[in-house]
C-alpha cells in the first residue's frame, strides 16, 4: 500500500510498531519543515556530493542492495502460520510487527510528497540541491524504517550522512505551527510524551472502553483527512501527526500498544485538534472521545 500525506495517520500506524519508527519520523519531520538553508545543508552532506562517475556508480549499486535488504520488513500480508504454530499467536504478532507500507512506499512518499510542489523550497531550489537534500533524507528514512533488519554497518552508511548535518533530529518540526488547534495540539503531545505507568494504563482504558465504535472513528477520521485536502492543510496535519509519532515513543507506548489501538486513538485527537475547525459535532465527538474520557471532559 503506498503511503500519502493525506493519510498519514496510517503512516503512523507503521511507525509507533517499528523498532525506530521514532527516528522515521523524525526524518519526515525535517523533511516537510526544511527552509532553503536546511535544504543546502542537507545536499552538501549528501554522499554522490563530489563524487565522479565511477564513485557514483559504485554508491549507486550499494544504495540499491541496501534497499533490497529493507525488504525485508515484515508486512501485514507476508506474516503467515508456521507449521505447528498458533494461528492467533501468528496474527497478534502480525499486528505488532507487521507494516501495512514498505521502504519502497516510504521513500516515494518523501521524494514526491514531502519533497513534492508543495514544499515550496525545495521547489524553488536547483535541481541538484533538491536532488542531493532528497537522497540524505531517502537514505536515513530507509535506514531507520529498517533498523531491525539491516547489517550494522549499512544502517550506518545511510543514516550517517543526515545525522552530521542534523543533530538536533529529535527535535525538529517541534516548534511547527499547527493552525488553529496548536495550543490545544501541543499540550495533547507534552501531556502523551510525559506519560508515567499510571497515566499509560488510563489512556488504555479509555481505548478499551470506546471499541464498539471502530465504524463512526473510521468515518470521521475520513472527514478530517477530506477536511486537510481540500483546506490546503494536508501537510499541516501530516506534520501534527508524525509529532504524535514522537509523543507516543516518548510517553513509552510500545508497539502492542500500537496495535492494540492507542496509536488510532491518538491518532483520531490528532485530527480533531488540527481539523476541528472544519468538522462537525458528530465527528468531533467520536474522535475526542477517549480524550475525553482520561480529561473527564
Amino acid at each position: 500500500m503506498p503511503y500519502s500525506l493525506v493519510s498519514a495517520a496510517t503512516l503512523g500506524f507503521d511507525l509507533v510498531r517499528l523498532p525506530a519508527g521514532r527516528a522515521v519520523a523524525d526524518v519526515l519531520l525535517t523533511g516537510l519543515t526544511a527552509g532553503p538553508a536546511e535544504l543546502t545543508a542537507l545536499a552538501a552532506g549528501a554522499r554522490t556530493r563530489g563524487a565522479d562517475r565511477e564513485q557514483r556508480t559504485v554508491l549507486a549499486v550499494r544504495a540499491r542492495r541496501a534497499r533490497e535488504l529493507a525488504a525485508a520488513v515484515a508486512q501485514l500480508r507476508s506474516v503467515s502460520p508456521g507449521a505447528g504454530e498458533d494461528r492467533t499467536a501468528v496474527l497478534v504478532a502480525q499486528l505488532e510487527r507487521g507494516t501495512i507500507g514498505n521502504a519502497a512506499s516510504l521513500e516515494r512518499l518523501l521524494r514526491e510528497d514531502v519533497l513534492g510542489p508543495e514544499h515550496r523550497p525545495a521547489a524553488e531550489a536547483d535541481d541538484d540541491v533538491r536532488e542531493q537534500a532528497a537522497e540524505v533524507l531517502a537514505d536515513a528514512a530507509v535506514g531507520e524504517w529498517a533498523a531491525d533488519v539491516l547489517p550494522p554497518l549499512v544502517h550506518r552508511e545511510l543514516v550517517t550522512p543526515y545525522a552530521a548535518v542534523v543533530p538536533d533530529a529529535a527535535t525538529r518540526g517541534a516548534d511547527a505551527d499547527l493552525g488553529p488547534g496548536t495550543p490545544e495540539l501541543a499540550s495533547l503531545l507534552a501531556t502523551f510524551a510525559g506519560l508515567d505507568v499510571r497515566g499509560r494504563d488510563r489512556w488504555r482504558g479509555a481505548v478499551d472502553e470506546g471499541r464498539a465504535a471502530q465504524r463512526p472513528w473510521a468515518t470521521a477520521m475520513h472527514e478530517a483527512s477530506w477536511a486537510a485536502h481540500v483546506s490546503g492543510r494536508t501537510r499541516t496535519l501530516a506534520t501534527a501527526q508524525l509529532l504524535a509519532v514522537r509523543a507516543f515513543a516518548d510517553g513509552g507506548f510500545h508497539a502492542s500498544d500500537g496495535a492494540a489501538g492507542s496509536w488510532n486513538a491518538l491518532a483520531g485527537v490528532v485530527q480533531a485538534f488540527t481539523m476541528g475547525d472544519l468538522l462537525d459535532g458528530s465527528a468531533l465527538g467520536v474522535l475526542l472521545a477517549p480524550w475525553h474520557r482520561v480529561t473527564g471532559r
